[in-house]
């Protein structure tokens, strides 16, 4: 049964008369927010960290789930694949914590071996993101970001109806027909009521190391257009650069000034849309 109580969504949800979303009393999760694209290759894992670590750096508490359970990727952006998930009592799950205080679960931490394949079907996927959420010890966070693999399939669907999410940041790139893939998420989102923060452009545009003038590699109709006909904010436009590359696999924590203050937009505009 559904733990109002201790649900993120408390009062502000239309599910309470139906809801069959089972929280773990230890936690204490304030807001949760699905990263997804609709699309694979656009770097949504990637904007997952980023923004993880941009809370986190401004104070918050932060966790980040693994939804990609056939391809996970968080591990390595965090700078955690070496480590494993363990559990005190054979029941919860204690998450692994980053070296700046993220906490993380995928299935890479409970496998031997992150090169071998997780072969399961739709419903042992669905069970297993339902497990991270309600038998994972996230105790207390200000966020928690789920890691959403491309589509609008299985794995989309159990976040939007079995996890009590705030919100949805999608991540897209400058060309028309990512565009219209992502339009079919937003679509999804609002079939099922779950409110959509905004778009994130990422690879939006190469900056001149000499001059620094924004080089767009598309003319950026194509997202004015999507933006308009999808009734969507802007959140922020990230560079393609070897920095990025940098701070998510490398585990780099200094940015530029540049690419702080996209995030820290990015950030504030979520903040903004969570506060109305």
């Amino acid at each position: 049964m559904g733990n109002c109580n201790s649900c993120p969504s408390k009062n502000n949800c239309n599910k309470q008369a139906t809801c069959t979303i089972e929280n773990n009393p230890n936690n204490k999760i304030k807001n949760i927010i699905g990263v997804m694209s609709g699309k694979g290759g656009v770097g949504k894992s990637t904007v997952t960290s980023l923004i993880a670590k941009k809370l986190n750096k401004e104070g918050y508490k932060v966790g980040i789930l693994d939804a990609d359970i056939t391809g996970p990727s968080i591990p390595r952006l965090m700078g955690v694949q070496d480590q494993r998930a363990f559990s005190k009592d054979g029941v919860n799950i204690y998450p692994v914590v980053s070296k700046d205080g993220i906490k993380t679960m995928s299935i890479n931490f409970m496998v031997a071996d992150e090169n071998q394949p997780v072969v399961f079907k739709g419903p042992l996927i669905s069970n297993t993101i339902k497990q991270f959420y309600k038998d994972v010890m996230w105790e207390e966070l200000d966020y928690l970001l789920i890691d959403m693999p491309p589509g609008t399939g299985d794995v989309a669907l159990t976040v939007m109806q079995s996890l009590p999410l705030t919100g949805l940041v999608m991540v897209s790139v400058p060309q028309d027909m990512i565009s219209m893939i992502v339009a079919k998420g937003v679509n999804m989102a609002k079939k099922l009521n779950v409110n959509i923060f905004g778009v994130v452009e990422n690879m939006s545009y190469i900056q001149c190391p000499d001059c620094n003038k924004k080089i767009k590699l598309f003319d950026g109709e194509d997202t004015d257009k999507f933006l308009k006909e999808m009734d969507l904010d802007l959140l922020g436009e990230l560079p393609m650069t070897r920095e990025i590359v940098e701070i998510t696999h490398k585990g780099v924590d200094t940015v530029s000034e540049e690419l702080d203050e996209v995030l820290s937009n990015i950030v504030e505009k979520i903040n903004n849309k969570i506060s109305k």
